[in-house]
């Protein structure tokens, strides 16, 4: 299938250089999918200038509509944005790569040590950085994501039910369909002149339906050799493959599926392990669901880990290949961007509600004030890249950890 005219056809440096953006962010990126979002907008809106705000809403929107984990499918999307289909595969591998590696390592101490108290000083310094990072991209988000009255209605509806807990998948999909019921039933005829017909998804279909049955063989050639024993990675793959292919909301949503499948349902793992196994996950740099490399890494050592990383993000790669074509004709469809409007404004509306749930509890004390007022100036004055800004909150953590 043909990439949209948006896409640029990549040349190798194109390529790598969108790879080695994606590895560099997947090192830092601490603080969770909000933060991963707004180091994102800053780098490849404000700095690289790879596109705009209504475009990166506009992917986040559709990330927000699939399965899996959002920051990670919003990387994807924007790497085959930026360099095609190879740039969705090495821009989603790149970003899930550094927190697969951490993880791993985090997991080997765990089963050979039994400690998970690692890093503590170093998020110490990380999260008053990652806050003030998140409510800058909110700031310059706001005018893109609330630009009339119905999406601000929307957006103060979204943060209402989002601070009355409601999950934020059924908030963000819930304003996308509000907002599209709301201006289909306005007197007003909202269809622009002479816009593009509705998308035709059965295109999409067959490109991601060749790219499945590729990355199918080799996934399941993989599970094989990497299980010749008997059946227990087999079966730790597709309860993975499960979850990454149903799971919507936070890390939370995880923790639920993770209790239901590995606790309670087979009985691999205890609670205290879980427990561990989400801590590390939390407190690692890239994407929530690389918690799924650490309890492979205790259920079956460095082949478990593999294949418990794989099964999780496979599902995320196939949504992301069915759903970026669509996403520059979405825009342009009258019945669909009244949708991308609601769920762009419900998402920086979610983002200010996780920012608010942060801030209490990350600032704290005097040394998270003047760590967040320092970042905050610094981005400001100097615009930096997000991974100096963070790597310096890092060593002003393990500095103040040395010291008390």
């Amino acid at each position: 299938m043909n990439e949209p005219k948006s896409t640029p056809d990549p040349g190798r440096g194109v390529l790598w250089d969108t790879a080695g953006y994606f590895l560099r962010l997947g090192v830092v990126a601490f603080g969770g999918p909000a933060a991963h979002v707004a180091m994102m907008r800053r780098d490849l809106v404000e700095r690289r200038k790879w596109l705009s705000d209504q475009d990166l809403l506009d992917h986040l929107a559709v990330a927000s509509l699939i399965p899996g984990p959002n920051s990670t499918e919003l990387a994807m999307h924007l790497g085959a944005r930026r360099a095609g289909w190879a740039g969705l595969w090495l821009g989603g591998a790149a970003f899930i790569l550094p927190a697969f590696a951490i993880v791993l390592a985090f997991a080997w101490v765990y089963v050979e040590y039994g400690n998970t108290t690692i890093g503590l000083d170093l998020l110490r310094g990380v999260q008053p950085v990652i806050l003030a990072i998140v409510v800058q991209a909110i700031w310059g988000l706001r005018t893109t994501a609330v630009r009339s009255w119905d999406t601000a209605v929307v957006a103060a509806a979204a943060v209402v039910l989002a601070l009355f807990g409601l999950n934020e998948a059924v908030v963000i999909i819930g304003a996308g369909l509000a907002l599209l019921a709301w201006r289909k039933l306005a007197p007003e005829p909202l269809r622009k002149p002479g816009a593009a017909p509705l998308p035709d998804p059965r295109t999409a279909w067959r490109a991601a339906r060749r790219w499945l049955r590729v990355t199918g063989r080799r996934a399941g050639g993989f599970v094989l050799l990497a299980s010749p024993a008997g059946f227990a990675l087999p079966e730790l793959f597709w309860v993975f493959l499960k979850i990454g292919g149903t799971l919507y909301g936070s890390g939370y949503v995880l923790v639920a599926f993770l209790e239901a499948d590995f606790v309670t349902n087979r009985g691999w793992l205890t609670e205290q392990t879980l427990v561990d196994a989400v801590a590390v996950g939390q407190f690692t740099p890239g994407p929530v669901f690389t918690t799924a490399t650490f309890v492979g890494y205790v259920f079956d050592g460095f082949p478990g880990a593999i294949v418990a990383t794989l099964a999780i993000f496979l599902p995320s790669f196939f949504f992301v290949a069915i759903t970026h074509p669509l996403v520059p004709r979405l825009r342009e469809a009258p019945w669909a961007s009244g949708f991308l409007d609601g769920v762009g404004a419900a998402a920086v509306a979610v983002m200010a509600v996780v920012v608010v749930s942060l801030g209490r509890i990350i600032v704290d004390d005097a040394f998270a004030w003047v760590v967040l007022l320092v970042a905050a100036v610094v981005l400001v004055r100097f615009s930096p890249s997000t991974v100096w800004l963070v790597l310096a909150g890092a060593a002003a953590g393990l500095a103040a950890g040395a010291l008390t």
